[in-house]
């Protein structure tokens, strides 16, 4: 994926936060579609995911559906429904048929991003000093796997001191204002 990628992805995300009004963690992906007039589906009532999938965009009557595989663990769904989120904010998407869509060249990792960025913001984990795995796991709702990658990218920008660089960062921090203050304040 190259830069100019990442960063749409990293600034659509920072821009959902704000869109939808998002200032607390876990970030709730309910909330987000339901806002967006997106419908969730359990794959457990759909049944149309394959034995791999986690999830899929679909439409049908201009009507967007995000089918995940409930049967994963929460955490795992939250990441899925973001990801999702991420192909339809990202403007990945373009009709495969008259039910649902394809996907284009790289939008996978672009839309991992989104999710990852979406679900645990950099800013927000670096004010509450939130660098660790765990800490980030808890925090977030998100699985360890996934907790374990944004620990790595927040320590690189932890170590170039790279935040607070893009408007937008400045702005989802700002919304996050008084759940990092509550947090920090917690004995």
């Amino acid at each position: 994926m190259n830069y100019g990628q990442y960063k749409n992805a990293r600034n659509a995300s920072w821009q959902c936060l704000i869109d939808y009004n998002i200032n607390s963690l876990p970030v709730k992906v309910s909330q987000i579609a339901k806002q967006a007039d997106i419908v969730l589906l359990k794959n457990s009532v759909a049944n149309l995911l394959s034995k791999n999938e986690s999830g899929t965009t679909l439409i049908q009557n201009d009507k967007l559906y995000i089918v995940y595989a409930d049967e994963q663990s929460p955490q795992r769904c939250r990441f899925t429904i973001a990801h999702e989120l991420g192909h339809i904010f990202l403007g990945h998407l373009f009709s495969k048929d008259g039910n649902g869509f394809a996907t284009i060249d790289d939008a996978e990792h672009s839309a991992n991003v989104f999710a990852r960025d979406l679900l645990a913001p950099a800013c927000v984990l670096h004010e509450l000093h939130a660098l660790t795995s765990a800490a980030i796991a808890e925090l977030c709702n998100i699985s360890l796997e996934a907790a374990t990658y944004r620990a790595e990218r927040i320590a690189e920008l932890e170590r170039r001191k790279a935040f607070y660089l893009h408007p937008l960062e400045r702005q989802v921090k700002e919304q996050f204002a008084d759940f990092i203050n509550k947090k920090k304040n917690l004995p």
